[in-house]
Formats: structure tokens, sequence, C-alpha cells
């Protein structure tokens, strides 16, 4: 006996987390009844606002005066899309976005599959279309994952600057929402790194959660899966299976939460870690390119404690309906604002880091070095004068 149905619109949280109500049912991989999220997460947490002890002035220059004066000595990241601007990522949510511009007509899919994309295009990402057809997922994201394997986008400088900030031991963990990858490369410690939606930069099975060799893995989706933007002659007419080496079922994809999916594990052990189960706790939460729409990614601006500095750096405010406050006589919140490399160079050249940056300036994206060399020619152009006026 079979039958038809016409889909439904599709409305959910693409982070959901174990136990959560979602229209798609959670990866056989990430289904684990037992994984409550932290204590906070279940109160819904809002913090009260006190004034950090030592901060003279709630802004950039307070915060430089307070880590030159060690007075801010655990620092935590919050990132979205915005940092990986500069590196030329392409977008998948803004209009123009490969969401917006989705054509289902060109995926191998079934007719049914196709209503559902057009309809939702997240669904394209989705595990219920996932699990019984892989090609829509791989066929969407070949240039992204060709390109990212070739290197074609580098980790900006904000990017660095997390670094700079592991090497004077002043970072606790980067919570990224980013699929993206830029965070690997930059060698900021793998256990340091929370990917909260997955990473682009590692491979698994989606079925038996093997993983599967990066390089190998790209060889395959440049061999077996079609090129639906018509810009490689190279590829194949048809779109053929890349079978797990362990399992044998075609499941083999980056390791990015799928829609229906549950966030990583690590990120409800990081939090707890990080904000619950401490006596040493971040003094300094750096809100990095995100709107703070996206939960739970966004509850983390509520896990630190109740007088930590919390930086935005954004081109327009966010979080405000989270507690953050960028009133007239803010009490710990500040807004750097603009493109986040402008910001990070604003507070680098500040804190007397733009040599830190610059020893990374080979591995960092163009449009990064030619700022921080910009920044750098600035900073000896204004010593120079402060010289010849003593």
């Amino acid at each position: 006996h079979t039958h038809t149905h016409t889909p439904r619109p599709i409305r959910h949280d693409p982070t959901s987390h174990a136990g959560a109500r979602s229209p798609f049912p959670a990866p056989p991989t990430q289904r684990n009844p037992g994984l409550r999220p932290p204590r906070m997460f279940r109160l819904g947490r809002k913090s009260a606002s006190r004034a950090p002890k030592g901060l003279k002035s709630c802004d950039l220059d307070g915060i430089v005066d307070m880590i030159r004066r060690g007075l801010i000595q655990r620092i935590a990241f919050l990132t979205g899309a915005g940092i990986s601007v500069s590196a030329g990522i392409p977008d998948f949510r803004s209009p123009g976005g490969m969401y917006d511009t989705l054509r289902p007509d060109l995926l191998t899919a079934s007719e049914d599959e196709r209503s559902l994309m057009r309809m939702d295009p997240t669904a394209v990402v989705s595990w219920t279309i996932f699990a019984r057809n892989q090609f829509p997922y791989l066929e969407l994201r070949r240039p992204f994952i060709l390109g990212l394997a070739d290197g074609i986008w580098k980790p900006t400088l904000s990017h660095y600057f997390m670094r700079v900030c592991e090497d004077k031991k002043l970072l606790v963990r980067l919570y990224t929402q980013n699929i993206d990858g830029l965070d690997y490369p930059v060698g900021i410690p793998e256990e340091k790194i929370v990917p909260v939606h997955g990473t682009m930069g590692r491979v698994g099975c989606e079925f038996c959660n093997a993983d599967y060799p990066v390089d190998e893995f790209k060889k395959k989706v440049s061999e077996n899966v079609k090129d639906i933007y018509g810009k490689d002659a190279k590829a194949p007419k048809e779109s053929s299976h890349i079978r797990c080496l362990k399992c044998s079922k075609p499941g083999v994809k980056p390791r990015t939460v799928l829609y229906g999916g549950s966030l990583p594990q690590k990120f409800w052990k990081a939090t707890e870690n990080d904000f619950e189960d401490t006596d040493s706790p971040v003094d300094l939460l750096i809100i990095v390119g995100t709107s703070l729409t996206v939960s739970p990614a966004n509850s983390v601006v509520n896990l630190v404690s109740d007088d930590c500095m919390r930086l935005v750096v954004n081109r327009e405010p966010v979080g405000e309906d989270q507690g953050i406050d960028y009133g007239e006589s803010p009490v710990r919140d500040v807004f750097g604002k603009g493109n986040c490399d402008d910001v990070f160079l604003e507070l680098a050249t500040k804190l007397g880091w733009l040599d830190d940056l610059k020893k990374y300036s080979g591995s960092m994206a163009e449009k990064s070095v030619k700022a921080l060399d910009a920044a750098i020619e600035r900073s000896k152009e204004s010593t120079e004068e402060k010289d010849a006026t003593k």
C-alpha cells in the first residue's frame, strides 16, 4: 500500500538539541536521549549586570586597560559569519546567497524532495532528505567543499587575533557557529574550538559515525558529484555515491549539523566546564559577527558571570533581547561597531599587538593582509610624529 502527500512548509531550529521537538528526526549518529543541556540552559537564565572591578571606562580603551593590567586573563569568543567576510566565503543565508538562489530542479532529487526544497530551501541540508538521498547536499556544497579543501579561502585577521590571544595565554574557548573550518588552520588547540554547528573541515559517515580521510573525500567529490553551477568542465554529468569505508553506506559528508540534528556533545560539555563548574570564570566574552538570533548558541551571552565584560564586534547592535545593554551608561557591555577586521585592528593597535599579527600574515586572507599593513604604516607614522614633538 502506498500513498502520496503534499509536503508542508517546515519551521524549525537548525540547532535543535537532543530531546527538542523537530520536524526532522535526528540522524542515528546524533541520537542521544540521555544527553541534557546544562542546568543554566534549562532554567533559561538571563544574567544581571555588575561593573567589573577595576574598569575605568566601559569602552574599547577600558578593555585594553584591563588586559594590560592583568584584570582580564580569560577570554572566550562566540563567532558568526561576519568573522569570515574578508576571507570571501560565500554566504548561505543573505539575499542572493545559496539558499535564496537554490534551484531544486538542477539537483538530483525526486519531485517530492524538490517540492520540499521549494517551500523550505534549508531542507536541502536536512536529515530527512539526506537519509534517503545524499546528492542534493553534496551537489549544493560541491564548490564550497572543494574551495575549502584547496585553500581558496584563508583565515582572516580576526581569526588570527584569537590566535594571538592563545599565544598570550588569554584564550579559554572559541565557540564558532561557522561551518567553514577556517578556525582550524589558525593553530588554536583543537580542544579549545567548539564548532557549534559542526565543521566542513572534518568528514565522516552520518550512518555509522566513522571518520573519512579529508583528502580522499575531496577527490571523490570532484570525481563523483556533478557541478550544478556549470563551472567545472571536468565534473561528471551524473552524480554517483561516495561510500563509507567502514559500513559501505553512502552517508559520507562534512561533519556539519544537519537540520533536525543535535548539536555536538562538545558544546554542552564545554559550556558546563567554562561557565557552570569553574573556579576561574571568563573575564571577557567577545561576540563576533553574529546576529545572536540562533539558539542555543546565543545563550552563551548569559552564561558568563554577572561582572564579565562583553564586547560585541558587529556592524549593528545585536543581543538586546539577551540583555546586552548599549545604553547611555552601560555597566559592562561594549559595542565595537564596524567590520570585524577593522575593530580587531583597532584593538590590536591599542594593545601593541600589530607585530604579533604580522607574524601570521603569510597565512592570512589577502584583504586582511592589506588592512594590517596599512594599520602598521599608520602606527609607524604616529610614532614618528610623537617622537618629532618630543
